[in-house]
């Protein structure tokens, strides 16, 4: 597998889009990560990292609004990829439609989300978009 982190992201799409309640991933530091992150914002209800004997799984149970099945992830956005990396600045980081979406970010402080990027005054690679 060439870009894990896109694995991670068309899993968690494919599983909303099929409007399952749990998907399961193979875990890594960086999609633990990110799985954290998610949980942080709101926008999945809550994961588990699970010890295996071959290898490690997260499972993410998704979120759903109670009355119109709508998921509370929207879109997810691979940014950065391996034959094209993006990185900001601090002064240039993207806002996700005008704030009401966040920006994962990739920083020397950990992955964080671009609101958190800016109050840390780091810049980054920028992973993904999600609303």
């Amino acid at each position: 597998m060439t870009d894990p982190i896109a694995d991670y992201l068309t899993r968690i799409r494919n599983a909303v889009q099929a409007r399952h309640k749990v998907v399961e991933i193979p875990a890594s530091r960086v999609k633990a990560e990110l799985t954290r992150v998610l949980h942080e914002k709101g926008y999945i209800l809550s994961y588990k990292i699970e010890e295996g004997k071959p290898s490690n799984i997260i499972k993410i149970a998704l979120k759903y609004h109670p009355e119109t099945k709508q998921s509370a992830i929207k879109k997810m956005i691979r940014v950065s990829r391996p034959g094209l990396r993006y990185y900001t600045k601090v002064e240039k980081m993207p806002r996700v439609l005008n704030g009401l979406g966040i920006a994962i970010i990739s920083t020397s402080k950990g992955i964080i989300t671009d609101k958190e990027a800016k109050t840390l005054n780091v810049g980054g690679e920028v992973m993904c978009y999600v609303y």
